[in-house]
């Protein structure tokens, strides 16, 4: 079945916080009065970022992008717990990073991004988002100037369900009217983009920039600027 509809994940695909979650981190950190390294930032992120799941189970709050609320909850405690790590206490702190990384003025696309969705579209196939975040996303996708590419958007702040919940999936599969084998779902994380998409009969694409799923079962790439060549071959 010949492919129709690319869609893609947003966060940590399309676009990421700038220049990126540590260095950005580290300038909140440091403007408010706390000197310290990016590296030391990106140490304790990474120390953490197996435990998420049991960090998110900690506020009750398991779908934070559905709710405003429960967003601000979810992740003022995630920073603060990243805070805490670092050695600082400081709840003013811990407001100005949840301010920092929910204004859209804090990220920008990757620089393949552009260039591959341009390719893709100059090519004939129709272009679609699905992707876990907060309402505002739709709005900082206009900012960004790549709103208006994309032709269907489902967006879980927006819809009300969140990934991997495969029911996301299929809503953008009725609303681009088009068969699940003709559609590919692009996104960076096996359990949130690859397995549910692939489950209502997607096709799938697995993002890997950084080289962290170099055994995952099925078409993966490095580049965002490799898809266009890959579709050809599914």
């Amino acid at each position: 079945m010949t492919i129709e509809v690319v869609f893609f994940d947003a966060g940590e695909t399309l676009l990421h916080p700038h220049p990126s979650f540590p260095e950005l981190f580290t300038r909140v950190a440091n403007e408010n009065g706390y000197p310290m390294e990016v590296e030391r930032v990106h140490e304790v992120q990474q120390r953490l970022a197996p435990h998420l799941v049991e960090l998110a189970e900690e506020t009750g709050i398991d779908k934070p992008s559905l709710d405003p609320d429960d967003s601000l909850v979810f992740w003022s405690h995630l920073y603060r717990r990243l805070l805490a790590e670092l050695g600082i206490e400081d709840e003013p702190l811990v407001g100005e990073m949840y301010a920092t990384f929910s204004s859209s003025a804090s990220y920008r696309l990757f620089d393949d991004a552009l260039p591959a969705l341009k390719e893709l579209e100059g090519a004939g196939y129709r272009l679609g988002l699905i992707s876990n975040f907060e309402q505002w996303l739709e709005e900082m996708l206009v900012e960004l100037e790549v709103g208006h590419i994309f032709e269907t958007s489902v967006i879980s702040g927006i819809e009300g369900l969140e990934k991997p919940d495969p029911e996301i999936y299929r809503r953008a599969l009725e609303r681009a009217d088009v068969a699940p084998g003709a559609a590919v779902h692009i996104g960076d994380s096996p359990k949130m983009d690859v397995e549910p998409a692939r489950s209502v009969g997607m096709r799938t694409i697995l993002l890997d920039r950084y080289d962290r799923y170099t055994d995952a079962d099925g078409p993966r790439v490095g580049s965002l600027m490799e898809v266009a060549t890959l579709l050809h071959r599914l």
